[in-house]
């Protein structure tokens, strides 16, 4: 059966709070949105795909659902705003110097609210009499990397007049079985974390003046993957990722970077939500020892502790530990990975070819590295923050990056050290900067608001949130094991008892007691 949106609305996923929270908190925006074009060449019937797209949102209602908040709990509900689905007959464009690449990123820029919708949309456009293009475009909480090989199937399917595959459980179903493995698991996660995850955000890399894990304008350079990695990968006994991130890693500690934990893009589908659209993904960080050794042997040493960490694929690092607050990127670099199996999308009586690595010119943290792995090659891309890393500085990491790739293909058993390493970097590693694009050091929010008469009542709804006999006034949210579900459920309960709606800003600003205590003395100072 398919998924549907009923009654009060299912339960939103906690992939799905996370980002809901960042957007609340300002910190998301054209980073989350994710852009996919299919070009078509021949006699399309521009009618029968309209109605494909339609048929594709009838089958996967997540693309038409917003989220919203009900007494603190975050749920799915039919969206105000459905996606749009339209034409736009753009013949000349080539012609006039414009490319298809810039109505993608128009499309990719027009704004995605998860509030009131739209959580998605498609256009289609005209190039010429028998050139087409279709760019859609889906906010991250409804949608992720595999959701486009399913997306791409799903209108193949309809326009050649072929019903949708039953699924075998509805979304939110899966959700509620999603959060009970999460529950089962969270004790385990919180010790399996405790001495692995470090905090640390200082960086060392070519071109570098600053660190970032909050979204913000990206660029990128392009390149290509050795084709022999597969080779490589099979006598080292890893895979294809393992190997790519094992390079990563190798590449880090070669410029002066010790102890650096790479985040990685974790699949939490599972057999029944396998053919499901949806954000069913989790950054998680992967650490690693010294590079040391032969390079197969550290490789399958991140093997080892990748297979460690897949055991709690499906716990969010924030509810496992504290002191992670809501942001974009777990670590300044990180690394996405998909395998495609290389199926071409069938669509009759035209020829179509689809943009898998599609661009939203926006990075989520300092340095991301995006691989699609297909038959036909391995793509990669290095999406970069230049407010704070140089593009030269980019392009010097992508060289370092793939020579080392080259070498590794050639010889799976040499040397770490025999490796084609850069030297390490003089000077210190850079330190983070967490003050928001374009926004000064913030100064007090509340002013010279008394908290005073607020602290016992806020403490209060603290304490039950949290579930803690006590907590200081002055003690971080975050530091205490608070996370995006915790933020939500104080809120609802300020506004019950206090009859004062709290911004999500408050949380990223001054997230203690005596803070929140402030700004509700703010508030009610301004509704006087």
């Amino acid at each position: 059966m398919s998924p549907t949106l009923v009654g009060e609305g299912e339960q939103a996923s906690l992939a799905q709070h996370g980002m809901w929270i960042t957007e609340r908190m300002g910190c998301g925006g054209r980073v989350y949105h994710m852009p996919l074009a299919i070009r078509f060449d021949g006699p399309l019937d521009v009618d029968r795909l309209l109605a494909a797209c339609h048929d594709v949102v009838r089958a996967h209602p997540q693309l038409a659902a917003a989220l919203a908040e009900r007494d603190g709990v975050l749920r799915l509900v039919p969206a105000a705003v459905p996606p749009p689905i339209g034409f736009e007959d753009a013949s000349g464009s080539e012609d006039a110097g414009r490319e298809p690449g810039e109505l993608v990123e128009r499309e990719t820029a027009l704004a995605l609210d998860l509030g009131t919708g739209p959580t998605a949309r498609f256009t289609v456009f005209r190039l010429a009499p028998e050139r087409h293009l279709l760019v859609f475009v889906a906010h991250h909480a409804v949608f992720d990397g595999m959701s486009k090989d399913i997306l791409v199937r799903g209108l193949a399917d309809a326009y050649a007049g072929l019903s949708s595959p039953a699924l075998p459980a509805a979304y939110g179903e899966a959700v509620e079985r999603e959060d009970a493995r999460v529950a089962e698991l969270l004790g385990d996660a919180a010790a399996f974390w405790r001495d692995r995850w470090r905090d640390r955000q200082d960086l060392r890399l070519p071109g570098l003046s600053g660190v970032s894990i909050r979204a913000a304008a990206g660029e990128a350079v392009d390149f290509a993957l050795p084709a022999d990695l597969a080779v490589a990968a099979e006598k080292m006994g890893v895979s294809r990722f393992e190997l790519v991130l094992a390079a990563v890693h190798t590449l880090l500690a070669a410029y002066g970077n010790e102890d650096a934990a790479v985040a990685v893009d974790l699949s939490t589908r599972t057999e029944e939500t396998r053919g499901h659209i949806g954000p069913f993904v989790n950054e998680l960080p992967v650490p690693a020892p010294a590079p040391g050794g032969t390079f197969a042997e550290f490789a399958r040493s991140l093997r080892e502790e990748l297979r460690a960490v897949y055991r709690f694929r499906q716990v969010p690092l924030a509810r496992a530990v504290g002191g992670v607050s809501p942001r974009t990127a777990l670590t300044p670099v990180s690394v996405s990975y998909r395998r495609r199996d290389g199926s071409a999308p069938r669509f009759p009586g035209v020829e179509a070819s689809v943009d898998w690595m599609s661009f939203n010119h926006a990075v989520r943290g300092t340095l991301h590295l995006q691989v699609v792995d297909a038959p036909d090659g391995i793509a990669a891309r290095l999406q970069f923050n230049p407010a704070v890393l140089s593009r030269s500085g980019c392009e010097t990491v992508a060289e370092h990056l793939l020579a080392l790739l080259r070498a590794v293909a050639a010889a799976p058993d040499a040397g770490v050290a025999d490796l084609p390493l850069p030297s390490p970097l003089a000077g210190g590693a850079v330190e983070p900067s967490f003050a928001r694009a374009g926004e000064p050091a913030a100064a007090s929010r509340a002013g010279e608001a008394d908290a005073a008469p607020y602290l016992a009542e806020v403490g209060e709804i603290w304490r039950e949130v949290l579930g803690m006999p006590e907590i200081g006034p002055d003690e971080d949210l975050f530091d205490l094991g608070g996370h995006s579900l915790s933020i939500t459920q104080i809120i609802a309960k300020v506004r019950e008892r206090m009859d004062v709606e709290l911004s999500f800003d408050v949380f990223f600003d001054e997230p203690t007691i005596t803070g929140i205590a402030a700004e509700v003395a703010r508030l009610r100072e301004e509704a006087c």
